[in-house]
């Protein structure tokens, strides 16, 4: 929960980064030569010598959230209705098979007694994707963190993504896309304040 203040108090509510692991990225460059070289591409020529130790470096870039402060102020003027940030890009790593699934997100809550600052919303959607994750615990957990530090009325969440793990590998279909929606409070028990997200998302 966010910590207590007065009406007219800015509260910022820090967003911890990922485990504290330590990475050993000249082990990783190593393993990623023995792969590459074991699925039969060796990399002893020019062209390719540097793929392990770039792809090492784009798989740790990809797998680290970082740290943003969530700041709130007071909902001064007792606003009640929809604040929704719709279109927000995305990327991520599916855990499955370590490879990217990208998309937007809809973000929407009805304000209690404080507001968030807007651009955090796009900052609390790219904080949870820079994980391997799948897109149904990444919805979830963007709506939980709301729902838990904002005290909003409601909340609601719809991500929509198109998952590389199945365009490029398996089923090799391209151009489908996985909707997934958490939902909280006032958004989750009345079918109206639901519906009007939707809407104005434009997925209604």
């Amino acid at each position: 929960m966010l910590p207590d203040a007065g009406p007219d108090t800015p509260v910022d509510a820090r967003v911890a980064g990922g485990p504290a692991t330590e990475r050993d990225l000249v082990a990783a460059e190593l393993a990623a030569g023995e792969l590459l070289t074991a699925l039969g591409l060796p990399v002893d020529a020019p062209s390719v010598r540097a793929t392990p130790g770039r792809l090492v470096r784009a798989l740790a870039e990809m797998i680290t959230p970082g740290e943003f402060t969530a700041t709130t102020f007071p909902n001064d003027e007792g606003y009640t209705e929809l604040v929704l940030q719709t279109g927000i890009p995305f990327r991520s790593l599916c855990e499955h098979h370590m490879l990217a699934f990208s998309g937007t997100a809809h973000v929407g809550y009805l304000p209690g007694e404080r507001i968030v600052g807007l651009s955090k919303l796009a900052r609390l959607v790219q904080h949870h994707a820079a994980r391997p994750q799948v897109q149904e615990r990444l919805t979830q957990q963007i709506g939980a963190w709301l729902d838990e530090n904002l005290n909003a009325r409601g909340v609601g969440v719809v991500l929509s993504a198109e998952h590389s793990c199945m365009s490029l590998r398996g089923v090799r279909v391209s151009g489908t896309r996985t909707v997934t929606s958490a939902w909280f409070g006032a958004l989750r028990e009345e079918p109206r304040e639901r519906d009007a997200f939707l809407t104005l998302a434009g997925l209604g």
